[in-house]
């Protein structure tokens, strides 16, 4: 067993800022609904904390003898390449729309924060802190305001099951997002399978938002098959 001489208030101290300041973090990802909010960021970052503190104090007991070498430092070095996997789970993939980039960092760099706080850099693991929160809240203002700026026109290719009234909820949901639909072209896809025809759709559009972002929510629309996002490039009629 350690001494307990090598245990107090510094090593709670340490262990007590990384639950605070990841807590914090993950108080912002719970408010914005995404998939790892406040108990898995405050998690993440005790635990690595935890490692850290471990790192530092917990062997003194052995590192008196003479043939014993510990780096503590590649305690943190596994830390960077663990925490990787908790990222990659929150990374989704559907067609070329990704999502999750911002959570998995998010978690990562609750990470950081709870070794900063562990290791005892404390003015760091604050700043780091302040530093997210200015890119959480600051950052998309300033996307929005060089989208309204300058908006971008990009195609939308959508498939969806015609005669269900899809397409009004494509064009509602578009209108929504601050985009205005410039041309469409449509097409019955001649795909040969049994059922509801299937609508090829391609729809220009002008905006603000993130076209990404309308497209994965044009995803979770009841009968849309098929999505796909591109650069205007083709001739769509008016």
């Amino acid at each position: 067993m350690q001494d307990l001489s090598v245990q107090g208030w510094e090593q709670l101290a340490a262990l007590l800022l990384a639950l605070v300041l990841c807590s914090l973090i993950g108080l912002e990802r719970q408010f914005r609904q995404k998939s790892a909010g406040l108990r898995t960021h405050t998690l993440v970052g005790l635990g690595a904390a935890l490692f850290i503190v471990v790192g530092k104090y917990g062997f003194g007991d052995v590192l008196t003898r003479p043939d014993v070498v510990l780096d503590p430092s590649r305690v943190a070095a596994q830390i960077v390449s663990g925490v990787g996997f908790i990222g990659a789970g929150l990374v989704f993939v559907r067609r070329d729309i990704v999502r999750g980039l911002t959570t998995a960092a998010a978690v990562w760099l609750s990470a950081a924060v709870g070794t900063a706080a562990g290791a005892g850099l404390w003015v760091v693991a604050i700043a780091v802190t302040t530093a997210y929160f200015v890119v959480a809240f600051c950052y998309p203002w300033i996307l929005r305001w060089g989208a309204q700026a300058q908006p971008a026109t990009s195609l939308i290719h959508v498939g969806y099951e015609g005669g269900r009234g899809v397409l009004r909820s494509i064009v509602t949901q578009a209108t929504r997002s601050g985009f205005v639909i410039q041309a469409v072209r449509s097409q019955r896809a001649e795909d040969g399978r049994p059922g509801p025809a299937v609508i090829d759709l391609v729809m220009r559009v002008q905006g603000k938002g993130d076209v990404n972002e309308l497209a994965a929510d044009l995803w979770e629309t009841p009968g849309v098959h098929r999505i796909d996002v591109g650069p205007d490039e083709e001739d769509v009629q008016e």
